[in-house]
């Protein structure tokens, strides 16, 4: 094992897949002669050329539609998104081509690509900038939803994204690109739909995903130490398939669940893992689900409104302690 950038994890992926398979490009703002626009792509002009690092205008729109058309037509584009905010621009080319081409062509035409980019709060971006679209995209059949937590989940995840023959919205964090971990020196695969149980418990569940699963942790560590509470962490790796099954498993085990996510509360991935749970694990709940969201507002500039409006520490212990009646 080796320490290594979130970033660089994600840089390592592309390059070995775009050695693997000449297939493979990479198409966005600033990917190629500026080296992306948080050095994801740095030196991969250098050793593939500008026909497969390609940058484009500000045309989301226009190159997330040229990616659809380049996957019918056998290549495997990575399309880069600045933010996921951007995307917006794009998402008839997401949501009407991209995921739904399999489907209408009666299974003609396969649509291999990711996009990929950093999704939700990055500090004082102001609201625009600073949203989570994981629900928005993973309420659409047709797309597989990705957001890694930490670099082991990026560039593992980031592979099978590559080689898969379907759409994956790959989400990262402009928050996580400096982190550090562990990564293999060999070569290796994440299954996408397979969640990670990241620390064992007894006595509540934390479900989270990206980089809202510090706070999973981070929660996880002081309740153990002050209360003696013993808290169970399930990273989720991939939102669209949501691994049902180990939340559920983890549920019957410790009889009580918090969910944390960076989105906003109303049609949430919280709000699906809460029905999925009363639903199959209802007789095993000691204590309603509770989840922690961002609140239900644009995200302001000023930055102690944005410390109070996403989820924290603070927020998730307090939930924990409602489920256990402390």
């Amino acid at each position: 094992m080796r320490v290594i950038q979130f970033r660089e994890a994600l840089r390592e992926a592309m390059n070995e897949e775009m050695r693997r398979d000449e297939s493979v490009f990479l198409m966005g703002e600033e990917v190629a002669d500026y080296n992306g626009a948080y050095k994801v792509s740095q030196g991969m002009l250098d050793e593939f050329g500008a026909k497969r690092v390609v940058d484009t205008p500000i045309t989301e729109l226009g190159f997330a539609g040229l990616g659809v058309g380049a996957a019918m037509n056998g290549l495997r584009p990575i399309i880069e998104f600045m933010t996921f905010n951007f995307s917006l621009v794009a998402i008839d080319q997401v949501i009407n081509s991209a995921a739904k081409m399999y489907s209408m062509s009666g299974g003609q035409f396969n649509i291999p690509m990711v996009f990929r980019g950093p999704t939700g709060n990055a500090g004082q971006l102001g609201a625009q900038h600073s949203q989570n679209f994981e629900n928005w995209y993973a309420n659409c059949p047709g797309l597989k939803v990705v957001v890694p937590a930490n670099p082991y989940d990026a560039k593992g995840l980031l592979k099978t994204a590559i080689r898969d023959n379907d759409p994956v919205i790959f989400m990262e964090s402009e928050l996580m690109y400096g982190d550090k971990g562990e990564v293999p020196e060999q070569e290796y695969l994440l299954p996408i739909g397979k969640a990670e149980i990241v620390r064992e418990g007894q006595d509540v569940t934390f479900v989270s995903f990206g980089k809202i699963l510090k706070v999973a942790n981070e929660a996880a560590d002081i309740l153990q130490k002050e209360h003696n509470v013993s808290a169970e962490v399930i990273n989720l790796r991939s939102v669209r398939p949501i691994d049902y099954q180990a939340i559920v498993d983890s549920v019957k085990k410790t009889n009580r669940i918090v969910v944390i996510e960076e989105a906003w509360p109303l049609s949430s991935i919280a709000t699906e893992i809460s029905y999925h749970v009363q639903k199959h694990a209802f007789d095993y709940l000691d204590a309603p689900v509770q989840r922690i969201n961002s609140m239900d507002v644009p995200l302001s500039y000023a930055p102690t409104l944005v410390d109070g409006a996403l989820p924290n520490v603070e927020r998730t212990i307090q939930a924990a302690k409602a489920v256990l009646y402390m």
